[in-house]
């Protein structure tokens, strides 16, 4: 097949240090053209691809993340382009998905964000000439009646987590400096219990700095290192090292790449039972979904109890490469089929 894949215009693919929707279309459109797929990647002239590049700026604009017109001509350079390709693989914002909806070439839009009423307003209005595929199936829930044609979990490279038996004696947080991600809770819950904490994290937006200014900060201790943004080498290795990573996440998560990367090393979560969690954390297995900050400091002295070769196994056997490749190749070609049939 012919594919365009377009990606979120605000970090390069692969992404250096933040951006979990990057990590996964990369893995996608890697896998994909070594599956011998024709694949163009629409991205910042700043990625690293074995695809075809095309790109509507040298270098990604995260500074101006949200910003319109950035994100307006890197979807019209796909879009304009769109009679090249059988099928085209939308994962950008919403102005992509408007451009596409009116696009002769059929467009298949992977919902990576949350059901706002804004987008679920957006996207109801798209239904007449897109496709969507959910991350989860509480996302796919929570979106009501789109044009789904399936539920694909995220995924990862397996090879890049290696898995590790011996656990180190930190917690993990990794993840956004916000509110929502909960790093305040993470360095609540060390402080109870006198343990340290790796706090990895993305502070870089005004928004970011005030939350730790106002929320977490205050909260410290010098039992907590902060450590920001960190390569995906580190990143891997601080997994694998430590003993149990805290994912207290105060909003509706669609999916939550953090519990499979962690898991992958080996590494059990405790998280919030919240969003997507419970199609992830199998409670007792590979780590425990909790309702209170309570109930997660008291779950990490029962992470002794769980298996890090289940762990790992668990990711194995759902949140694989191949699984994923598989799975889209599947719904190209059932998008094609249907195109077929409208056209017959």
């Amino acid at each position: 097949m012919k594919i365009g894949m377009i990606a979120p215009v605000w970090y390069p693919i692969p992404p250096p240090g933040y951006g979990g929707i990057e990590l996964v279309v990369n893995l996608l459109v890697e896998g994909l053209k070594e599956r011998g797929h024709d694949v163009t990647l629409f991205a910042s002239g700043d990625s690293k691809t074995e695809a075809k590049l095309v790109s509507s700026c040298d270098v990604a604009p995260s500074a101006e993340i949200g910003q319109v017109y950035p994100d307006l001509l890197h979807a019209l350079t796909a879009y304009v382009r769109a009679g090249d390709f059988d099928i085209i693989h939308d994962h950008s914002g919403m102005i992509g998905p408007a451009l596409g909806a009116f696009s002769k070439t059929p467009v298949l839009h992977t919902l990576h964000g949350p059901a706002t009423p804004e987008a679920k307003k957006l996207y109801g209005m798209l239904n007449f000439g897109i496709y969507f595929n959910a991350i989860s199936e509480f996302q796919r829930k929570k979106f009501g009646d789109l044009n789904f044609v399936d539920t694909i979990y995220n995924a990862i490279d397996l090879k890049e987590y290696v898995f590790r038996e011996e656990k180190e004696d930190y917690l993990l947080f990794l993840g956004r400096m916000n509110p929502e991600k909960g790093a305040h809770l993470a360095v609540e819950i060390a402080k109870r219990l006198g343990r340290k904490l790796l706090l990895v994290t993305k502070m870089v937006e005004p928004a970011e700095k005030q939350y730790f200014e106002t929320e977490v900060k205050p909260r410290l201790t010098s039992n907590v290192e902060i450590m920001g943004e960190v390569d995906p080498a580190t990143k891997a290795e601080l997994f694998a090292k430590a003993y149990c990573t805290l994912v207290p996440i105060q909003w509706p998560e669609p999916f939550g790449l953090v519990l499979i990367e962690s898991l992958a090393t080996g590494t059990p979560v405790i998280a919030m039972r919240n969003g997507a969690v419970p199609e992830i954390v199998e409670d007792g297995l590979n780590g425990f979904i909790v309702d209170t900050i309570d109930e997660m400091v008291a779950s990490v002295d029962k992470v002794a109890d769980i298996s890090p070769r289940y762990c790992r196994a668990s990711v194995e056997k759902r949140f694989g490469t191949e699984k994923m490749l598989e799975n889209y190749e599947e719904v190209y070609q059932k998008i094609l089929e249907r195109q077929g049939e409208k056209a017959a």
